[in-house]
């Protein structure tokens, strides 16, 4: 084993296990404020999806590469290979459709309150279930075609056909088929990030307006605190533009891979991006979402770990929205 393959394996590892402890981290806490009858957000029954989808992609996308990395090739066959690439495109979909759902959901919630928007507002905030109930339904079955095109190296080894992912393959198309695939396949996927987009160009105009009607009452010795809804709104920005830098350039190698034969250093790249939003994504939330943050104070305060003289100072500053 060379020392490419170990730094390879090492780098692959170490992005899923931090990315699976974050995004599992942000479930549980979730999952601990809803039990203990703590008052959500209507936004973290998208985040709490979101961290799902990332931990099943980190999952199902990292371990693969690892054991590929330490030159276990072959460790999957028809059957394992076919599951293992589902609900690694699957998880995919989901995260980026959850990033697009929170992006759009979040410039609603911030844009003005006429009685058109807050009409809005409010169907908005009762279709969360039904719209994650269909964006998983949906992506579990446009993505059934990967257990048809998708093979384990086990059988394919010799065939000249067939474009090789390391641990699964699949056949190779004419130049002109795998371009109208390329596009066809790209195509939900540059909708929902053209999307997203939108909504965060909306997000900056909103926050800026905001900021110089505020600006009138800056006094010298005081500086106004910005308010929940705009400081979670500052911390979506930020998680929605990390995500559209890192799928902008795993987006030109899949499409570059997709009308020719991939270098091994191209495909392990595309692999590394794929998995850089979901392993940043926790820790973005976990940082600057100050409501995440009270999530993790309360967490403490349940646990007997935060001292009382901090609780009671959070209680005073904390005001959830």
């Amino acid at each position: 084993m060379s020392p490419l393959e170990i730094i390879r394996g090492i780098v692959f590892c170490s992005q899923t296990a931090t990315g699976v402890l974050g995004n599992s981290f942000l479930v549980f806490l979730f999952i601990f404020m809803f039990l203990t009858a703590h008052k959500l957000r209507p936004i973290d029954t998208i985040l709490i999806q979101l961290a799902w989808a990332n931990s099943l992609m980190l999952l199902f996308k990292g371990v693969p590469q690892t054991m590929v990395a330490l030159r276990l090739k072959n460790f999957l066959d028809d059957t394992g290979c076919k599951i293992v690439l589902y609900l690694q495109r699957v998880a995919r979909a989901l995260s980026l459709s959850m990033t697009c759902f929170l992006s759009g959901f979040q410039a609603i919630t911030i844009s003005p309150s006429t009685s058109r928007y807050i009409k809005l507002k409010n169907r908005t905030q009762k279709s969360i279930i039904p719209c994650s109930v269909l964006c998983w339904t949906s992506h579990l079955i446009l993505n059934v075609i990967i257990l048809v095109k998708m093979k384990g190296t086990r059988t394919t080894r010799n065939n000249s056909n067939l474009l090789d992912f390391e641990y699964c393959s699949t056949s190779v198309a004419s130049t002109l088929t795998a371009a109208l695939f390329s596009v066809m396949a790209s195509l939900p996927d540059v909708t929902c990030v053209g999307l997203i987009v939108f909504a965060s160009g909306y997000m900056m105009f909103l926050l800026k307006r905001h900021q110089k009607r505020v600006q009138h009452i800056h006094v010298s010795s005081l500086s106004p605190r910005a308010s929940p809804e705009i400081r979670a709104t500052q911390s979506i920005q930020l998680l929605v533009n990390t995500f559209v830098f890192f799928y902008s350039l795993n987006f030109v190698l899949v499409i570059y891979m997709h009308l020719k034969n991939p270098r091994p250093w191209l495909l392990h790249s595309s692999n590394f991006l794929a998995g850089c939003f979901p392993n940043i994504c926790p820790f973005v939330l976990i940082s600057t979402d100050s409501q995440v943050i009270r999530y993790f104070y309360a967490l403490l305060r349940h646990l007997h770990l935060l001292p009382s003289f901090m609780s009671s100072g959070l209680r005073k500053v904390s005001s959830p929205w």
